[in-house]
């Protein structure tokens, strides 16, 4: 039963991710939850100590990829930047709104933040600033996606050795 009500939380976790709220970390917490209430050592510490290490892999990721795809739509440092600075902002105003705010304040954070940091520069044009925008925020999409697959990682490998 308890094994179940672990899974439960895990899906819910994982629903989480894409919302912009810290469903990997609830994940980790929950296997030290589970290890402390069920007694004994039934998940492990280094099966812990792993999953932390893909929660903190899929941070980086979330936070980089914006300004790797800024890059890749040719933009400059400064872009990438504001793409990354933008996009956390962004998760930060759009909380008020209930359920996808974050989200959505993060992607139009993410295209405002490289497209100012873009057009600043005095060489860009609008269609260049807006090209490394879009890129920005293709970049936050495929982060928020590669972040869910690593919390689906984590949400199968922590079942799997609480059911063990």
């Amino acid at each position: 039963m308890e094994v179940l009500l672990f899974a439960v939380v895990l899906l819910v976790s994982l629903f989480l991710i894409p919302l912009g709220l810290p469903g990997t970390w609830i994940m980790v917490g929950s296997a030290i939850g589970y290890d402390a209430i069920v007694g004994g050592d039934p998940i492990g510490w280094v099966t812990i100590a792993a999953t932390a290490v893909l929660a903190i892999i899929a941070e980086i990721f979330e936070f980089s990829l914006s300004a790797r795809y800024t890059k890749k739509y040719g933009g400059s440092r400064r872009a990438g930047w504001g793409a990354i600075i933008g996009g956390i902002v962004g998760a930060l105003v759009g909380v008020p709104v209930p359920i996808i705010g974050s989200v959505i304040g993060a992607f139009v954070g993410s295209f405002i933040g490289a497209l100012v940091a873009e057009y600043t520069r005095r060489e860009a044009t609008a269609g260049t600033a807006t090209r490394v925008a879009t890129g920005a925020l293709i970049g936050r999409v495929v982060a928020a996606a590669m972040k869910t697959g690593i919390g689906v990682v984590i949400a199968v490998w922590l079942v799997a050795a609480a059911a063990v």
